[in-house]
């Protein structure tokens, strides 16, 4: 039976789909199911007591306060520190250019609100992260894709694309979502001369930067393009827009991420998020403010890592004996996930139905994609299950793709 809103729904929502990954976590309350689908932190590495410490100096101190609205920009204090700690890794800037947003998705739906008009084509890795194509489809956008492999987008097919004249270039350098690859230190140097080059900039997205766990860190996007462009003392230069999240730091729980932008764009997102949402929520950000300030993220990261690499090593571990040979996959450096690659005439939608039936769960490629290919490919999670639950869904796993490449050979 229709409703009378079915008529009244704005043109924008037939481009609105629901979310596969989240349609997945709806499988993790199933106590039997093994799921790799969502992009869950290892709940085992949440500081609790340190929240719990937090939450009660938050509320003994400043209580009034922390249940109080906020300014739109952000608690200043965070902001602070977000500045201090980008210093620290070679760009300066100030609590100005920084603005607390409701998580990330949130800053990419401020980002298409100021930026996107309908019809206006974005420069996308493909794949590319599946929340920030949701969140500007509503707005008309339309995608230019560069190719990834090992080493991150093809920077060598990157000119042609630029010529089509794109709005921006979105980009995730480091451990990406999907596909676990990381944008090499040559080409995040070429990507940044050819957007210069052709006058168009870069969002930067970057979650997974300080969950590194192998190899050597690569400087951001942000500062390498202030170091190109020329600066006074590593200062802030603004063709990059860059993003990060507490999220993979402490927890998705506070729904707490950040925006790197010049002053004058961060306040016409400032326009965008007080029609969104007012402000983040306060108490949510002195929390976060009172866990981080003394130096605690840095060994907290420690253990993230540690734990990460453990899980990723199983995990790999297992594909190679189980495994296929037909099937190949990514070995991230660092983040929360790999990359599978089935065979072309296998689709791995129709093989997660089968794997459902199995008791384990993962999330196809498709949708990762912007010109419908991709139905060969599938995104693992590492971080969420512990070794022996790795373990026993990759064999499900590996006994269910052996018979699905049988059939198709």
């Amino acid at each position: 039976m229709q409703t009378p809103w079915e008529y009244r729904y704005a043109h924008r929502t037939q481009r609105m789909i629901d979310l596969i990954i989240w349609e997945l976590l709806k499988l993790t309350e199933q106590p039997d199911i093994i799921s790799f689908g969502g992009g869950f932190p290892a709940p085992e590495v949440f500081p609790l007591e340190k929240f719990r410490e937090a939450c009660n100096i938050v509320l003994r101190d400043h209580g009034a306060q922390a249940l109080q609205y906020g300014i739109s920009e952000g608690y200043r204090p965070l902001r602070e520190m977000i500045a201090r700690h980008t210093a620290r890794f070679g760009l300066e800037i100030s609590p100005d250019h920084v603005l607390i947003v409701s998580g990330s998705q949130q800053g990419l739906d401020l980002i298409g609100r100021v930026f996107v008009n309908r019809g206006d084509h974005i420069l996308v890795e493909s794949p590319t992260y599946l929340g920030a194509l949701l969140a500007w489809n509503a707005y008309g956008a339309n995608y230019i894709t560069v190719p990834l492999d090992e080493n991150g987008m093809d920077t060598g097919k990157l000119e042609g694309a630029l010529r089509a004249g794109p709005k921006f270039i979105y980009v995730l350098p480091n451990f990406q979502n999907p596909t676990g690859v990381t944008l090499n230190l040559e080409r995040r140097k070429q990507l940044i001369e050819l957007a210069d080059k052709y006058g168009v900039p870069i969002i930067e997205d970057d979650p997974y930067g300080q969950l590194r766990f192998e190899g050597e860190h690569l400087s951001p996007l942000v500062v390498l393009d202030s170091e190109y462009r020329g600066t006074n003392h590593g200062g802030y230069r603004g063709n990059v827009i860059y993003m990060s999240t507490f999220s993979k730091l402490l927890a998705p729980g506070i729904r707490l991420a950040w925006i790197i932008a010049p002053v004058e764009v961060v306040h016409k997102l400032v326009q965008a998020k007080q029609a969104a949402d007012l402000c983040t929520a306060t108490f949510n950000q002195m929390v976060a403010h009172e866990v981080g300030k003394a130096g605690f993220l840095d060994e907290h990261v420690k253990l993230i890592c540690q734990t990460y690499h453990e899980r990723r090593d199983v995990m790999l571990e297992m594909m190679s004996e189980l495994f296929p040979p037909e099937v190949r996959w990514t070995k991230p450096q660092g983040g929360m996930f790999l990359w599978g690659i089935l065979p072309k005439n296998i689709d791995s939608s129709e093989v997660l139905k089968a794997a459902i039936e199995r008791k384990v769960a993962f999330v196809p490629g498709g949708p990762f994609h912007t010109d419908g290919s991709g139905k060969n490919t599938m995104r693992l999670n590492f971080s969420y299950s512990t070794p022996e639950i790795i373990r026993e869904g990759i064999t499900r796993l590996g006994l269910l793709l052996r018979e699905q490449v049988g059939k198709g050979s």
